[in-house]
């Protein structure tokens, strides 16, 4: 079980293939959680408004379909603002860190 905890902890904070890398409107390029957390401390409003809004969440979408980490997916489904969402994957970041060790 504490492998398969560490297994899990090392696929969802290593860097996505390189097809796969998120690529923000304003430029930015995230490869990996570590990245999406950085950026959306940093990313401006109306770049977070252009990946999530009514129509779609981008984000969400990357970590669930790429990263596949439904958790931090369903987490992020549910922010309501980029310094939630910023939140929320600084504290899936710390869990999946810990296990680690």
């Amino acid at each position: 079980m504490v492998d398969t905890l560490k297994q899990e902890a090392n696929r969802f904070l290593a860097d996505v293939p390189e097809e796969y890398i998120f690529r923000c409107c304003d430029g930015q390029i995230l490869r990996n959680v570590k990245e999406l957390r950085d950026s959306l401390n940093t990313m401006k409003e109306e770049t977070y408004v252009f990946h999530v809004n009514k129509e779609k969440n981008d984000f969400t979408n990357w970590v669930r379909d790429i990263i596949k980490d439904e958790r931090l997916a369903k987490d992020l489904q549910k922010a309501t603002n980029r310094a939630q969402a910023a939140k929320l994957v600084a504290s899936r970041r710390a869990t999946l860190s810990k296990r680690l060790g």
